[in-house]
């Protein structure tokens, strides 16, 4: 389990970027390495877990087994006392065998005790790792986010300078000036089209304004 974490770590940290490369969203795989990790940290804290209670169990029994070798010598002095030698050399007896038991079972605690301490090192150290991960995971993150909307960007600002666009900006500017053109075209043809009936009667509109103008400044309207 620590080994399968070791190598995913060494993974997103030394291959990261390649595998990034190849990836469709860089933020989910991003993610699921993390999810993987958090998975392993998970089971290594069960383990931590079971150590610990079996460390536990190791010292609850040595420590009875050295209670039974205190209760058998207390009682093989009492029977010495009582002057019941056989009861004595029983008494003392199964105090040796209680501390063979004993023996086996602190040497059995200490090791898991080793043991624990060990595996709680390494929990703290995938911790660590795993933290330090989820940091650089949001750094990468914002990274890629940038990068994807500069490529967004960058992407709409040369389509908008390119030849397609231009082109369609040139042949609307080409329908503007054709619209004037035949704009200033009709205003010359209905100047060539009035009768000289129409200058004529053009003439006499001005001649009767000046009449008019002139009876009203000598006072004869």
């Amino acid at each position: 389990m620590f080994k399968f974490f070791k190598r995913m770590k060494t993974v997103v940290s030394s291959e990261l970027n390649a595998m990034l490369d190849k990836a469709e969203d860089p933020v989910k795989m991003l993610d699921q390495f993390l999810r993987d990790m958090g998975e392993d940290i998970r089971d290594a804290e069960a383990a931590v877990a079971k150590q610990i209670a079996n460390e536990k169990i190791l010292k609850r029994k040595a420590e009875d087994a050295q209670a039974m070798v205190e209760k058998r010598q207390a009682q093989a002095e009492k029977a010495v006392v009582a002057g019941e030698d056989e009861l004595a050399k029983r008494a003392l007896q199964e105090k040796k065998e209680y501390e063979n038991q004993a023996s086996l079972l602190q040497q059995s605690y200490e090791q898991a005790k080793s043991d624990s301490q060990i595996l709680k090192s390494k929990l703290d150290e995938m911790k660590r790792e795993y933290q330090e991960m989820n940091l650089k995971k949001d750094s990468l993150k914002a990274r890629a986010e940038s990068a994807q909307t500069r490529t967004k960007i960058n992407r709409s600002m040369s389509s908008i300078g390119g030849d397609e666009s231009r082109r369609g900006f040139e042949r609307m500017e080409e329908k503007v000036l054709r619209f004037e053109a035949e704009a200033e075209t009709s205003e010359d043809l209905s100047t060539e089209s009035r009768t000289l009936d129409d200058e004529f009667r053009k003439l006499d509109s001005n001649v009767d304004d000046e009449l008019e103008a002139l009876k009203k400044a000598m006072g004869k309207e």
